[in-house]
C-alpha cells in the first residue's frame, strides 16, 4: 500500500535545546487509551514502489504468522493490563488476503483481551484484487469493522501496471460499490500524483472521478522513488522520466484546491476528509497518543519507549515465545519527543500550539526562532493564527526543510 502506517520508524535526532523544567509529559494509557496497529505482512506481488514488509503469501508461513499473532495479543494484554484501546487499523502488507475466519479469532482475541470502546474506530485495508465481493464485507462488517481504506492508487489502468498493482480501475471501482453495497460507511481512498508521465490536468481529472465516487475520505500521496525499488531501478536506466518539480508542486496545490472545493478538508498534509470523516487512527499518531504495533516489523511507543518488532517470522516467533526478553527498546529523551511534537503537529492543519509546546519545552519556539519564522513567513510558507504555527499550501511542498530548519537553525 502506499499509505505510511506508522510514525517513528526511527527515533529522530534530538532537538538541539535544553529546557529549563522536567520536559515533556505522556499521558498514562488510562487517560486517552491506545491505538493498536495490526500488521499482516502477506502480498500477492510485491509493487513496483513499496518499500514495506512484506512477502508472498504462503499457506504454511500465514498459519505460522496467525498462530504467533494470536500469542503476541495474549502476550501484551498481561503486559500492559488489558489495556483500553483508542482505535484498531490492519495494515500491511495486505490485510484483506486474511481469511475471514481466521481473522474473526483475531478480532475475538482482541475483545477478550483489551478494552474496546462503543463506536470505536476500526479500520482494515484492502486490496481491489482480493476485496471485491459484497459478503465479503459484509463478514468484515460482523467483526466490527467500521473503516475501509481502500488501495486504489490509480483509476488509469496504464499507470496501474507501471506502479506493478494486481488489479485494473474496474476492479478498484467494483470494489468500492461493493463495500458500499455491503454498508460500508466510512471508505477512504488511496491515491498516488507524481507518476511518470502524469500532468496537471490528468491528476485533476482523476480526482474528478474520485469524487464522483463520494468516498468519505482520500489519501493522495506523492510518489516517492526509494532505493532498490523496481520504479526507482527504471528511473536509473532513464525507462521512465518523473514530472518536473514545477509540475508537481502544481498537482499537489490545485490538487489539494480541488478537492477542498468538493467538501473535503485538507486535514493533513497528504489526507483530506468530509466532516466527521478524519482518520482517527492516524490522528492519534499525530497528536502523539501511545500506539501498539502488532506483527512482524511493527513499531511501538508506549510512554518514552521505543520498540520495534522482529521482521522475519522466525524471529518475530522467537520475540513471541520469549516474551520479549531483554532491554531492545529505545528510551526518547525530552528532545526527541519536542522533535517528533514538532514535526507531527506540523503535517496537518491545526499546526503546532505555541503555548503547549512553551509549557513542555520551556521556551518560545517562535521567539527563539524569531528570524527563521519571519522569513518562512514572507515566502507565504508559515502563518501564525490564533497561538499556532501552522504550514501553508506552499509550505507543505516543502515541508521536510521547513522542519529540518526549525529544528536545527541556530
Amino acid at each position: 500500500m502506499a499509505k505510511i502506517h506508522q510514525p517513528g520508524t526511527a527515533v529522530s535526532p534530538a532537538f538541539p535545546f535544553t529546557s529549563g523544567n522536567s520536559g515533556p509529559k505522556t499521558p498514562a494509557l488510562a487517560d486517552t487509551g491506545l491505538l493498536l496497529y495490526v500488521h499482516v505482512p502477506f502480498c500477492r506481488s510485491r509493487c513496483h514502489y513499496c518499500t514495506f514488509h512484506s512477502q508472498a503469501f504462503n499457506d504454511a508461513k500465514f498459519a505460522w504468522y496467525h498462530k504467533t499473532l494470536l500469542k503476541e495479543i495474549e502476550l501484551w494484554s498481561k503486559r500492559l493490563g488489558k489495556p483500553k484501546l483508542r482505535t484498531v487499523y490492519f495494515g500491511g502488507g495486505t490485510p484483506s488476503l486474511y481469511p475471514l475466519h481466521q481473522l474473526d479469532q483475531v478480532m475475538k482475541a482482541l475483545h477478550k483481551h483489551f478494552g474496546f470502546q462503543d463506536g470505536m474506530e476500526v479500520t482494515l485495508e484492502a486490496n481491489p484484487d482480493s476485496a471485491c465481493d459484497v459478503s465479503w464485507f459484509r463478514g468484515l462488517m460482523s467483526m466490527g469493522f467500521n473503516r475501509l481504506s481502500l488501495g486504489v492508487q490509480s483509476l488509469r489502468d496504464e499507470d496501474l501496471l507501471l506502479l506493478g498493482r494486481p488489479h485494473s480501475s474496474a476492479h478498484a471501482v467494483q470494489a468500492y460499490h461493493a463495500a458500499r453495497d455491503a454498508g460500508f460507511l466510512n471508505i477512504s481512498l488511496d491515491f498516488i500524483w507524481g507518476l511518470p508521465k502524469q500532468r496537471l490536468k490528468a491528476w485533476i481529472d482523476q480526482l474528478k472521478e474520485v469524487a464522483e465516487l463520494k468516498p468519505e475520505h482520500i489519501s493522495a500521496y506523492s510518489l516517492t522513488m526509494e532505493p532498490k525499488t523496481q520504479l526507482n531501478k527504471l528511473l536509473e536506466r532513464g525507462e521512465i522520466e518523473l514530472p518536473s518539480d514545477t509540475e508537481q508542486g502544481r498537482m499537489f496545490i490545485y490538487g489539494a484546491e480541488y478537492l477542498e472545493s468538493m467538501g473535503y478538508m485538507h486535514y493533513e498534509v497528504s489526507n483530506f476528509a468530509r466532516m466527521g470523516f478524519a482518520s482517527k487512527h492516524n490522528s492519534g499518531y499525530w497528536d502523539g497518543t501511545d500506539y501498539l504495533g502488532l506483527g512482524p516489523s511493527a513499531v511501538s511507543t508506549i510512554g518514552r519507549r521505543r520498540f520495534t518488532n522482529p521482521r522475519y517470522l522466525d524471529e518475530y516467533d522467537a520475540a513471541v515465545r520469549g516474551s520479549f526478553a531483554g532491554d531492545d527498546f529505545e528510551e526518547l529523551s525530552d528532545n526527541d519527543l519536542l522533535s517528533e511534537m514538532v514535526m507531527l503537529s506540523l503535517r496537518t492543519a491545526k499546526g503546532l500550539d505555541l503555548k503547549a509546546f512553551r509549557e513542555r519545552a520551556g521556551f518560545d519556539l517562535v521567539k527563539r526562532r524569531e528570524k527563521l519564522v519571519a522569513a518562512l513567513h514572507r515566502e507565504n510558507l508559515v502563518r501564525l493564527v490564533r497561538g499556532r504555527l501552522k504550514l501553508t499550501k506552499n509550505g507543505m511542498l516543502v515541508s521536510n526543510a521547513i522542519i529540518r530548519s526549525l529544528v536545527f537553525s541556530d
